[in-house]
């Protein structure tokens, strides 16, 4: 995706109590570094950076005091009874630069019938160009029989992206679901209801003359 451009507002105030005040004014608290550069403290709009994380791996083009700089989401914390953003750690990124990054899996296709498939692996570290991050890796199943694993070396990768991962690493299994044991004594009184059901209605058939 493309650069999501946000105009930050330099901090001078730090605590709980000016992180509630800024969220109370739809803006959400971050901090800039990387680069041997002093941590800058900053805010940012909440709308609008509330979209953009929702992106994996989004690139921000950062404009502050008439400056504008590239970085990269690293930490999100959000407080999980009100799903807000409560915090953004962004990482100063340049073009050209390679950074590793957690790239969520994709599925994609269908396996062969009467199987299911298993993620093992949400997501695979990849190091790419800063400016040109995958938002996923596709991992397509269509046809895989039962017994089929997906290592994170089989998973074709975005031009100019290499694995950090482990090649090795199971990222995908196929097989063919079993029933269990409540499945299984479920059919069986099933059956036999079935079996007293017939039994008694050929007991209450009148017999030929």
């Amino acid at each position: 995706m493309s650069e999501v451009k946000l105009v930050a507002t330099a901090r001078t105030e730090f605590g709980k109590g000016a992180a509630r005040r800024l969220r109370r004014a739809h803006q959400i608290p971050a901090v800039l570094y990387g680069h041997g550069s002093d941590p800058v403290h900053v805010s940012l709009p909440g709308h609008e950076t509330m979209l953009a994380v929702k992106h994996a791996n989004a690139l921000f083009e950062i404009e502050l005091d008439g400056k504008t700089t590239l970085a990269l989401a690293k930490d999100v914390q959000i407080e999980p009874v009100r799903n807000v953003i409560e915090h953004v750690d962004l990482l100063i990124v340049t073009k050209g630069e390679k950074v590793s990054v957690e790239v969520p899996v994709h599925v994609v296709g269908e396996s062969a019938p009467g199987t299911i498939h298993v993620v093992e692996t949400q997501a695979v570290s990849l190091e790419a160009e800063a400016t040109h991050l995958p938002q996923n890796v596709e991992v397509d199943i269509e046809g895989l029989e039962a017994g089929a694993i997906v290592h994170a070396g089989d998973i074709t990768l975005p031009k100019g992206a290499t694995l950090v991962t482990d090649a090795e690493a199971i990222v995908l299994t196929v097989s063919q679901p079993q029933a269990s044991a409540d499945d299984i004594a479920a059919d069986e009184a099933a059956a036999e209801l079935a079996a007293e059901q017939s039994a008694a209605s050929a007991a209450d058939a009148p017999a030929e003359a």
